[in-house]
């Protein structure tokens, strides 16, 4: 078995157990301890032979726990009056999953680990014993149940361990060895008994009136909503029902040529903003014009700087910039009066009104 196969079962496993969420469980760190029979590969040409683990644990979760074990045991060659014994002894980092269910203290896990084992192997050069030392990696999988009685734990086992010793004297051609493994154990959990934490009692519902409610998205609540159900974006007064809003800039006007604001005009617009500030969900399009007089670039700019005089004066005035849309210039293209006389000659006066500012209510 290759190394890298080995460390990737050990590592892939590790970060399944880290991803588990805490939960209500015995957190406390525990010793492990076994006893059972080691079922050799027939390679090593050994007896089979009893072995001992003793360890630590920590539970990650309910479910997820990490061992730490240490493990020995000492298999005779079964060459015929040799006298000679293969030694093993060694350390491995394991992860359990216990297969839990309410109700019972009796649980399956599984096991999976990857540590370091270390093989003293005798043999004979001649008549003279020898002794070969070999540290290698080792991986550990088993299948188990555990009773858990209080602090104490009582385990049945069986598994395996994939040795990864390439040099042995018995078996040159041999890459690894896969030992058999069968025992039982107890664990001891350390310290006091944690204590199970209490859930608080749930809060009781809040009260929801008409008061704390407004169906319809008006901004009037339903308890003094006499007009239920209004469309989104209309205009309501303080009962909820519509109310006709007309914001008029009649006499907004400029002068020729000029995007300077009159001071008849401030007037009006402060009446305007007045309105504005009452429906605070108006919406309105700050629009700009001009006569006919010049060319039609010229007036789009000329209107385009009348719309940003009276958008600039609102937002001073405390208009929230978001409910202005624009500002827009239309220069000489829609006209409320004539331009001109019906024989052809200048109207001064319908120039006048064609230079102006409007506020078109969008809602």
């Amino acid at each position: 078995m290759k190394k890298k196969m080995l460390c990737l079962a050990l590592f892939g496993a590790m970060g399944l157990a880290q991803t588990a969420l805490a939960q209500d469980y015995d957190d406390r760190w525990y010793l492990a301890g076994s006893f059972g029979y080691n079922f050799q590969d027939n390679s090593r040409q050994n007896y089979n032979t009893p072995f001992g683990t003793i360890g630590v644990g920590k539970p990650l979760d309910s479910n997820w726990a990490l061992e730490l074990n240490f493990n020995g045991q000492r298999a005779r060659e079964n060459h015929p009056d040799s006298g000679l014994h293969w030694s093993q002894y060694g350390v491995d980092l394991d992860v359990l999953y216990h297969f839990r269910k309410d109700g019972r203290n009796w649980d399956p896990y599984v096991r999976a680990g990857l540590g370091w084992q270390h093989n003293r192997e005798g043999y004979f050069f001649g008549a003279t014993p020898m002794y070969r030392s070999s540290d290698n990696v080792a991986a550990v999988f088993g299948v188990g149940l555990e009773a858990k009685y209080g602090r104490y734990g009582v385990r049945t086992e069986v598994g395996a361990r994939f040795d990864d010793y390439g040099s042995s004297v018995n078996a040159p051609s041999k890459n690894d060895f896969v030992d058999l493994l069968a025992s039982v154990g107890v664990t001891v959990a350390l310290g006091p008994e944690p204590i199970k934490a209490v859930e608080p009692a749930p809060a009781p519902a809040p009260v929801v009136t008409c008061a704390d409610k407004d169906s319809d998205g008006d901004g009037v609540n339903d308890c003094n909503d006499k007009c239920p159900n209004t469309p989104p974006g209309t205009t309501v007064g303080p009962d909820g029902c519509p109310v006709p809003v007309t914001i008029d800039l009649r006499g907004v006007n400029f002068d020729f040529d000029k995007s300077k604001l009159r001071p008849d005009a401030v007037s009006i617009l402060n009446e305007a903003v007045t309105v504005l500030k009452k429906y605070p969900q108006l919406r309105v399009e700050v629009a700009g014009h001009t006569d006919s007089i010049g060319s039609d670039a010229y007036n789009m700019k000329l209107s385009e700087r009348r719309a940003k005089v009276v958008y600039d004066f609102l937002i001073k005035n405390g208009v929230d910039a978001g409910r202005l849309i624009g500002p827009h210039g239309y220069g000489k293209t829609r006209p409320i009066a004539p331009n001109t006389n019906p024989d052809g000659s200048d109207n001064p006066a319908g120039r006048a009104e064609n230079r102006r500012t409007e506020l078109n209510v969008q809602n």
